[in-house]
């Protein structure tokens, strides 16, 4: 029987530090006017207390993003936290800045967030459920908007809102593919008027974007009031703020836009707050959350959705857009595994050396890299070492990197915790402070809509055109008449291909870009791409993470990771 133990097995047997000593290593002092405690070991930190650090210096950002994703796993998050806890081993004050897991994923496929063996944050049961119910507030203040746009409507409809264009969808924090297109107000003339509509899963939401973009609760509101939440029948749009609709939703979002505070399985400080998906959305935690580690600490690790294509593009064409803050340096997470998958080999085949898938693979790594230097960012290459990874196989892996001009790290934190992140810690420390003002967005904000979609498509997926119905156009067009035109593009689409195509591995180049849809986030201040077969509700597969999740005998949580 293997003595490999758990991930859930590790949290469990964690000793966690109450909250106050883990906010003093950041020098948060224990006020009541500083933190709110949630129970010993999460608190929220209070805004009011974040703005009184607004003149402070800012620390170091790191970015953590990987290569494109494989069943194999590449282990972005717990690279992150194995990262954050080697810095704070070698001397250095540093803080991880996380999103929170959503329960779709926890009860489908993807399973949690919260890291893994000993680079892990906690207290993991917690924060892979509910945690601090910061994603119910989400849920909440999107579904109270949707009940004010069909109340108006019923009560006479001041507004002469369009019933056939609203744009609004209600979300809930599951996968459930049977909500994704469904009737409302059925039953009558005491219901209202039947009409289509739909339910996205919330880390789509536009709330949740709103609510990891805005500065502070004034902020918060104002972006809520500029939701498009439909038309008219003369195709003007109705915003939030002309059914009153900001301020009862901020109410309900006042606690959870105070970021939330844990810590890892060494005691360092994590920041854990918002959580968008990468591949439907922008994919990255609060900015708030963000600028408050980079307030408190000297290097924050921050981590982007799924592969660099989608979660680190984002990250700096829109996050760092939108506030102003920008990486010292990329840290780009890969696999042996994961590479010999994208050279060809299945799943059942990883685990014997195979030099020449690998050689195949090295492609994938290869386009990240050079797609990161397009911004003007330094990369250093962070290798997730697995037991079945050969020593030829790194070595192979190793001296790749060195012919790219990267420094690249053997990392074992998912075994050592700390001890196995040294090195890369060190390389990360030495690009910081040879650090050199040279990044840059993809595109600029003057550049047409639809040539922005194009400038990623080309640059990024090196994709041969963007495929896009008349329909499609109008709609851009139209939202550069109404004056939305110098806003970020947010591509959603598969995250397991450059393409839209999920099982083209490797490097593809040549495909077409189809895409299915745009839709306005007037109050986020991006347009959504909607590519290829990507859904914004996603279904479970056939045999659901919920299948083994259960409660034992002694009352404790099986099958959670």
């Amino acid at each position: 029987m293997s003595d490999v133990k758990s991930d859930i097995q590790i949290a469990r047997e964690a000793k966690m530090n109450p909250i106050k000593d883990v906010l003093a290593k950041i020098g948060v002092p224990d006020d009541a006017s500083a933190f709110s405690p949630i129970g010993r070991h999460i608190a929220k930190i209070n805004l009011d207390y974040l703005e009184n650090l607004k003149d402070k210096k800012d620390g170091n950002l790191i970015l953590v993003t990987a290569i494109t994703p494989t069943p194999a796993g590449e282990g972005k998050t717990t690279t992150s936290v194995g990262l954050n806890d080697g810095l704070n081993k070698i001397g250095k004050k540093s803080v991880v800045c996380l999103r929170e897991p959503s329960l779709g994923p926890s009860f489908g496929m993807k399973g949690g967030a919260a890291g893994g063996g000993y680079a892990q944050v906690v207290p993991m049961e917690q924060i892979n459920l509910h945690f601090t119910g910061d994603f119910h507030a989400i849920t909440s203040a999107h579904n109270l908007l949707s009940a004010l746009i069909d109340n108006h409507i019923y009560w006479g409809n001041k507004l002469n809102i369009d019933v056939r264009r609203v744009v609004w969808k209600r979300v809930m924090d599951m996968n459930d593919r049977s909500l994704r297109s469904i009737v409302v107000d059925l039953g009558g003339v005491a219901n209202g008027y039947p009409r289509q509509d739909g339910f996205d899963i919330t880390v789509a939401s536009e709330i949740m974007a709103i609510f990891c973009l805005a500065t502070d609760l004034k902020d918060l509101e104002k972006r809520i009031g500029n939701i498009t939440i439909g038309y008219t029948r003369d195709r003007t749009p109705v915003y939030a703020k002309d059914l009153n609709a900001q301020g009862p939703m901020t109410v309900l979002l006042k606690d959870a836009i105070e970021p939330n505070v844990t810590q890892t399985l060494e005691n360092n400080p994590a920041i854990i707050h918002g959580g968008p998906f990468a591949n439907i959305a922008h994919g990255c935690n609060s900015v708030i959350a963000t600028k408050a580690g980079l307030k408190l600490a000297d290097y924050v690790v921050t981590e982007a959705g799924f592969g660099a294509d989608l979660g680190a593009e984002k990250f700096l064409d829109i996050k760092c857009r939108k506030s102003g803050i920008k990486p010292d340096c990329v840290v780009i997470v890969a696999t042996i595994r994961a590479l010999k998958m994208h050279g060809g080999l299945s799943k059942d085949e990883l685990k014997n050396e195979d030099l020449d898938a690998l050689k195949k693979g090295l492609v994938n790594l290869e386009r990240h890299i050079n797609n990161t230097r397009k911004f003007g960012l330094p990369v250093t290459i962070a290798v997730n070492h697995f037991i079945t990874d050969s020593d030829n196989e790194m070595n192979l892996l190793l001296d790749f990197c060195k012919t790219q001009g990267v420094k690249a790290s053997k990392c074992t934190h998912w075994s050592n915790g700390s001890a196995g992140t040294e090195e890369l810690a060190k390389n990360v420390v030495e690009i910081c402070e040879d650090k050199k003002d040279i990044f840059k967005y993809l595109y600029e904000d003057n550049l047409p809509l639809f040539k922005k979609i194009e400038k990623i498509a080309q640059e990024i997926y090196h994709a041969s055109e963007v495929m896009a119905d008349t329909k499609v156009r109008k709609q851009l067009k139209d939202f550069e008449e109404n004056g939305f035109g110098k806003l970020p593009v947010c591509i959603a689409k598969t995250q397991y291909s450059f393409s839209t195509d999920p099982s083209l591995k490797g490097a593809p180049t040549g495909h077409a870009l189809p895409v299915r849809e745009v839709r306005l986030s007037s109050g986020a201040e991006f347009i959504v791409v909607v590519c290829g077969e990507v859904m914004t509700m996603p279904g479970l597969p056939r045999v659901p993470a919920a299948d083994t999740i259960k409660l034992n005998d002694e009352g404790e949580i099986e099958g959670l990771f």
